[in-house]
């Protein structure tokens, strides 16, 4: 019957019931050892199982490619810690109370510890203990607890852009909901596993200084057990309890010391695809030219007259051993692309004549990237990050900083060479179409005169791709002088830049799709899940929604206050689907934003406004038309010229060129004014907020 019992319990100790009894199980052992005398069997079993524990920890993380993997390694560092605390406890009860008896009162372990690594010497002892204790808690613990700090740190700061740049290839539909909800916990838990990191390095410094301290009390607390208790002579009692506490410590040391390297080991490693010892084997020999020249230099000094020649000789011819096999290595992908049919090979030509036969798929019909860059081959060190290529976190930048001040994130740009383009030629796309275009000379730098600059810069003359300014490409050592002489000086990379950020916000509009919508709108539901299931699609459709968007980003407007956007479309959506008009609606309440954007702190409004005649005439003219199409072309003409020349004196005056009109005449001036001035922002009278002063500057279609 007992033979069916005790399987049965077993069985269900393996199972799930038994995990989580483990961890009772540990305290209620480590609080056994602090309490109760065990045996010196016993305690011999424990000390090994805790070097076997050290070294299964060592190797763990020696084989771990990245430290998720190894998540549990904190708890584990606390447990080991206070395992050999315990220990500590268990051994110096027993070497106080037996230590009398010989070396073998408090085990084996410490015994073998005490006279087989120190030579029963110990000063000698002392010595070792000493060194391995200042290497444990000076180098090793001290160096792995900074860099679980530093790694704590930069994880936390670095947890937004991760998450930004999560969800932004969740909304670029390149991955989907279960690996984006994956990627999140794994952020997550990269920060709080080099955060509990951290705070379980102070376990093992702690633990040093524990062993220290009670490596002392048993020496001092063994002699006067000794010379007191059973009468034994200074030396005797010197040599016997030392030896027993310094086995004992070194019995602790040496576990400590493997788990604070496998500690710096865990938290030092760069994230990779390999463990450590493929990365140290692979990385470490994997160059011939180093390992050459390394035993040309072991084995020039194997020739010095009085220095160990065979050793040095031997060295040396292992390493050029070691080069040539690495070399041949090296050698043999050239040789197997050869063989294979690669470039030049006679198998291209049928490689070729194979693909010819295939049959066209859907598959060949490339999507059309909504965003893209190509650059020309000497700007591709721009865009290459083994090559330190800046222009790929610019972007980064450029598409955060979109979505902060617009409103919703833009695609991502598509980065390709383009072999067609010159040398130093870039061209942005817009779904497939140019957009932009220009030229950056990689290494040299672009002073733009901004119309105040003095003197001329020796360099090639053109314009700035983004504003169109007068410009001039110089060397980098001319760069202090120019800015010295009034000019804006940016590198090659910030031009790309800037003009890519320029074109994103000009063409605001037109990248904002309907999935850019949907995905705007599943944010606000986050927070707001009642708002945005009332409105779409039960007051309004998706499409309504994203045209009265578009319209407000024409014209310059930024969508990030969505909550006003979506409640005046609840309010006046039952009264008109027209998006023009409800577009104009949401405009008033967005007036004070459009103004502020317009006139950043500023109390008094300096504006144009319109001639009362000429607002008359217009008026008249919707009346005809309805949309504005009744004005006569001579009108028309005038209305843009004088409009030019008063935006003109706006500029002149560091003013912001806005044309105040009625309501009903804002969007048809807009619209007519949009191509000729883009620059010039008409507002209606109802978009001015109360609290704002008006002081008209000019007037336009005025007499004279």
């Amino acid at each position: 019957m007992n033979g069916i019992t005790l399987p049965s319990w077993l069985s269900g100790l393996s199972g799930k019931g038994g995990s989580a009894l483990a961890a009772p199980m540990i305290i209620i052992l480590l609080l056994a050892m602090m309490v109760l005398p065990l045996p010196a069997f016993i305690l011999d079993v424990f000390f090994s199982f805790n070097i076997a524990l050290s070294v299964i920890v060592l190797l763990t993380s020696l084989y771990t490619v990245k430290p998720l993997d190894f998540m549990a390694f904190p708890t584990i560092l606390l447990v080991s810690t206070m395992l050999r605390l315990s220990l500590n406890v268990a051994s110096t009860r027993i070497v106080l109370t037996e230590g009398h008896t010989g070396g073998a009162a408090a085990g084996k372990v410490i015994e073998a510890f005490g006279h087989f690594l120190i030579g029963g010497n110990y000063t000698v002892g002392i010595v070792v203990f000493i060194i391995l204790t200042i290497i444990n808690f000076t180098v090793v613990t001290k160096g792995a607890g900074r860099i679980a700090e530093v790694g704590a740190r930069f994880a936390l700061d670095a947890m937004p852009g991760k998450q930004m740049a999560i969800d932004a290839d969740l909304n670029a539909g390149l991955i989907g909901e279960d690996e984006a909800r994956r990627r999140r916990s794994e952020v997550g838990q990269e920060a709080e596993f080099y955060g509990a990191m951290d705070g379980a390095s102070k376990y093992v410094r702690g633990d040093a200084v524990a062993g220290i301290m009670v490596t002392v009390i048993n020496i001092v607390g063994g002699l006067l057990v000794g010379m007191l208790q059973h009468d034994m002579g200074f030396a005797a009692a010197a040599k016997t309890y030392t030896l027993l506490a310094i086995g004992d410590g070194l019995v602790a040391q040496i576990p400590s010391l493997i788990i604070s390297t496998a500690a710096g080991i865990v938290v030092s490693r760069v994230a990779s695809d390999q463990d450590i010892g493929t990365q140290l084997v692979g990385q470490l020999f994997a160059k011939p030219q180093v390992l050459y020249i390394t035993a040309g230099i072991i084995g020039g000094m194997g020739l010095i007259p009085g220095m160990p020649n065979m050793v040095f000789l031997l060295l040396a011819a292992s390493l050029a051993g070691v080069a040539y096999m690495a070399n041949k290595r090296l050698q043999q992908p050239a040789k197997v692309e050869e063989a294979a049919g690669g470039p030049g090979a006679a198998g291209a030509p049928a490689a070729a004549a194979g693909a010819e036969q295939e049959e066209a798929t859907w598959q060949d019909i490339m999507p059309v990237d909504t965003l893209g860059l190509e650059v020309g081959y000497r700007l591709i060190p721009l865009v290459d990050k083994t090559q330190g290529g800046e222009l790929l976190k610019r972007i980064k930048g450029i598409r955060k900083k979109f979505a902060q001040e617009v409103g919703f994130l833009a695609p991502p740009v598509h980065i390709r060479d383009n072999l067609e383009l010159k040398p130093s030629a870039y061209r942005i796309t817009l779904k497939g179409v140019e957009v932009g275009s220009g030229e950056a000379l990689n290494g040299q730098f672009l002073a733009i005169n901004p119309g105040m600059a003095s003197g001329t810069l020796p360099g090639l003359e053109t314009t700035d791709p983004a504003f169109g300014l007068p410009a001039t490409w110089i060397d980098a050592s001319l760069r202090d002088e120019a800015q010295g002489m009034g000019y804006t000086v940016v590198d090659a990379g910030t031009v790309v830049a800037t003009h890519l950020n320029h074109l994103i916000t000009t063409h605001a509009s037109e990248l904002l799709g309907r999935a850019e919508v949907q995905a705007l709108l599943d944010h606000i539901a986050k927070e707001s899940p009642k708002l945005v299931e009332d409105l779409v699609p039960k007051v309004v459709s998706l499409s309504t929604l994203q045209k009265v968007l578009q319209n407000l980003l024409i014209e310059g407007v930024h969508i990030r206050d969505m909550h006003s956007v979506i409640e005046t479309l609840a309010e006046h959506a039952m009264h008109t689907q027209d998006p023009n008009d409800l577009t104009a609606l949401v405009r008033i309440a967005l007036g004070r934003a459009i103004v502020q954007q317009l006139f950043p702190g500023a109390t008094e409004l300096s504006v144009m406004t319109l001639d009362n005649r000429l607002e008359r005439l217009l008026m008249q003219a919707m009346g005809a038309g309805g949309d504005g199409s009744g004005i006569e072309p001579g009108l028309a003409d005038t209305i843009a010229q004088q409009a030019g020349q008063a935006a003109a004196q706006q500029e002149q005056m560091g003013l912001t060129p806005v044309l105040l009109v009625p309501g009903p005449l804002r969007a048809l001036l807009s619209r007519f004014l949009r191509r000729a001035l883009p620059q010039l922002k008409v507002l209606s009278h109802s978009e001015i907020p109360e609290t704002k002063t008006i002081r008209v500057t000019s007037l336009v279609g005025a007499p004279g």
